[in-house]
């Protein structure tokens, strides 16, 4: 098809239509990877970013292994050029690391025309994420902190009577005593959807009995409201 190009290379580059049947490959299984991330994620907002990352960068990996093939030269190219790209962003949840590792692994796999490893790969990794999902070890989608001081301890059953109402789950992590003898309560927070967070601190403002209120949010950013 590009025979008009002059200076044709030595090695030979697979055909078009090989080349189209990959990438649509790449793009789908990436595709699967970064669905089953979205439908497992724990947390207030799903980052857009990362989905489309995990599909692209399958495909960039497909794009670049295809390249390569087999020749150590063409390889050692791609690595020094790559080593030129300073990539600055921090991803902090370990779990998000693996789900982009196993996008690029996918199409890597696809690059190099393993197909069938990269099917049953896929297949195997969304599997087990969403058995993860389901089971005992999965995540707690605890996306805010609440820090509440309170001058005894039997405001607490009131607290958490409030945090019962607007808060699909929620767990104590933590308990300290004051200067003032009042008591510093530690909570992880899931607020239900549509629930605002404003009300929620001025319900427990309410209590006759708490001093001080406060609400991060423990994922992505750490701005407190």
């Amino acid at each position: 098809m590009f025979d008009f190009f002059p200076d044709q290379p030595a090695f030979q580059y697979p055909d078009m239509v090989n080349i189209a049947y990959s990438l649509s490959w790449a793009f789908v299984l990436a595709a699967m990877i970064a669905i089953t991330h979205k439908l497992t994620f724990h947390g207030e907002s799903y980052p857009k970013h990362l989905f489309q990352a995990l599909v692209l960068g399958s495909i960039v990996t497909a794009m670049v292994m295809m390249a390569i093939g087999d020749s150590l030269a063409r390889g050692l190219g791609v690595f020094g050029a790559m080593a030129i790209i300073r990539f600055s962003t921090r991803i902090e949840d370990p779990r998000n690391v693996i789900f982009l590792l196993a996008a690029m692994c996918s199409g890597l796999a696809v690059g190099v025309f393993g197909l069938a490893i990269s099917f049953a790969g896929t297949i195997f990794f969304c599997a087990a994420a969403f058995i993860l999902h389901f089971s005992p070890f999965k995540m707690y989608a605890h996306g805010h902190k609440l820090e509440i001081t309170i001058t005894n301890e039997s405001l607490r059953a009131s607290v958490e009577q409030v945090l019962a109402q607007y808060c699909g789950e929620f767990r104590q992590i933590g308990v300290a005593s004051t200067k003032d003898d009042q008591l510093k309560l530690d909570y992880t927070l899931s607020i239900n959807e549509g629930a605002v967070k404003n009300i929620l601190m001025q319900e427990l403002k309410k209590i006759e009995g708490v001093k001080r209120v406060v609400i991060a949010v423990t994922e992505f950013n750490n701005n407190r409201i």
